[in-house]
């Protein structure tokens, strides 16, 4: 007699399944997320396989381990990126926007470890294997150990990766695979979250290291459950505008190194070639003595590099002003704004305020509030800011500037691009080296009124 399916409701955000439709997400609290699909029952076969080999408890000072192994590049920066290399049985996701460039990081990739006579198989599903080939000429990528593979089941694959035990394995993309026993679409947050287990057995089970490319969503997240990012060991984002030559990597997650790195690259003809001084590319279309920008020190994971921000400040037609604002979060922006009106007694509420951080890059951390601050009273004042000044520090509701974390390392950036003054919080300036203060003249300071009036001539 043939099993009865019945219709179940998951959270494409959070992937938790509901027995009935409702318009929010008992376990998110998001809205209008719940897609419907037939549920299959279990058979239970796969977790009476895993019973029959289930491992023991071991004792913590009983493990021996050695050092990580890892699979180098010709890529510096990527492999900077990822914590020093590709750990062999890694399961790596890659987000990003369509078109910004994740195949041919990939692609560029698979032809690194191809060349090291690795065997690489990269399953194209979204494109024909011309397709890829054609990106592949394109990048001057020609090797006997690359292989390509169109399909999108997942049965189909899993019997070629058995056949072939490659080294590293690329899925373009994981939205794209489905499982054929399966009645719920690809794409749908069943589908994913089963080939993505699938897929971290693959590589857990046989140490083949592992990529995912993945679509985001209208929101800038990975499509598909939360789970998603929870069960891979390493999450990448490229970040950028398509209409810019420049992308940047973001770790998100990552189990065998640190988090919150960021490679830069830049997009040619022949593919993504590394930037190593990120803080130099930014800078170079800057424009010395101009009203409402500077230049602010922030750090990204280990690194080091310089930001140009600029703001416009314009009278308002309208009877709510307008605050607009790209590269960082929109209420931050009006936190700094509500500051400077308060503590320092601009008028603000009387105009548009539009805050932009040059070259397309996105900064969360609050260590370019003073930046921003000064920018927004420069063109406020429509005075120019010191040009051979760099600024930096986190500022409170009282209009106090906060200590800010690696400050050796930001001002060391600012002596490597030639400044010759750096704004920093007093609280900094203790255990500071005394040879920076013979490169660089450094200043400290408590308040935002202090810092605006040092830096605006």
């Amino acid at each position: 007699m043939a099993t009865k399916q019945k219709s179940v409701w998951y959270c494409s955000d959070c992937g938790h399944k509901q027995v009935k439709w409702s318009g929010q997400c008992f376990q998110c609290s998001l809205w209008n997320t719940l897609h419907e699909e037939l549920e299959v029952p279990s058979t239970g076969r796969r977790f009476e396989a895993q019973a029959v080999t289930s491992s023991r408890p071991v004792r913590l000072k009983e493990v021996s381990f050695g050092e990580t192994p890892r699979i180098s590049t010709d890529m510096p920066e990527f492999d900077r990126l990822i914590g020093g290399g590709l750990v062999p049985g890694s399961l790596t996701l890659v987000g990003g926007d369509p078109g910004i460039g994740k195949s041919t990081l990939l692609l560029q990739l698979s032809n690194a470890y191809a060349k090291q006579g690795l065997t690489v198989l990269y399953i194209c599903g979204e494109e024909s294997i011309e397709q890829t080939t054609m990106r592949a000429k394109r990048l001057g990528i020609d090797s006997d150990n690359l292989l390509l593979l169109s399909e999108t089941n997942f049965s189909l694959i899993k019997a070629q990766i058995d056949q072939i035990n490659p080294d590293v394995l690329i899925v373009d993309s994981i939205q794209i695979v489905y499982k054929g026993e399966m009645t719920s679409a690809p794409g749908s947050v069943s589908q994913i979250r089963e080939t993505t287990t699938e897929f971290m057995h693959i590589a857990k089970g046989h140490g083949i290291a592992t990529f995912l490319i993945g679509h985001v969503t209208k929101a800038g997240e990975i499509a598909g459950p939360r789970v998603l990012e929870h069960l891979v060991d390493t999450v990448l984002y490229f970040e950028g505008d398509k209409q810019n030559n420049y992308r940047m990597i973001r770790v998100v997650k990552n189990r065998f190194g640190p988090t919150d790195e960021i490679a830069v690259f830049q997009m040619q003809m022949t593919g993504l070639t590394e930037v190593a001084n990120p803080s130099l590319i930014f800078l170079e279309e800057r424009r010395k003595e101009i009203i409402g920008s500077v230049i602010i020190p922030t750090v990204e994971g280990t690194r080091a590099i310089l930001i140009e921000a600029q703001a416009l400040v314009t009278d308002t037609s309208f009877s709510t002003p307008s605050r607009r604002c790209t590269g960082l979060d929109q209420n931050r922006l009006a936190l700094l704004l509500a500051v400077l009106e308060k503590r320092v007694g601009y008028q603000l509420h009387r105009c548009d305020v539009f805050v932009s951080i040059a070259g397309g890059m996105r900064v969360i951390e609050p260590g370019i509030d003073l930046g921003v601050l000064v920018a927004v009273a420069s063109s406020m004042r429509n005075r120019v800011i010191d040009a051979e000044a760099v600024t930096v520090g986190e500022v409170g509701l009282g209009g106090e500037i906060r200590s800010v974390m690696r400050i050796e390392s930001r001002i060391k950036e600012a002596i490597h691009m030639g400044f010759k003054r750096c704004l920093i919080p007093k609280r900094n300036l203790k255990g500071l080296p005394n040879d920076l203060h013979q490169k660089i003249k450094i200043i400290g300071v408590e308040v935002v009124e202090d810092a605006i009036d040092i830096l605006i001539n």
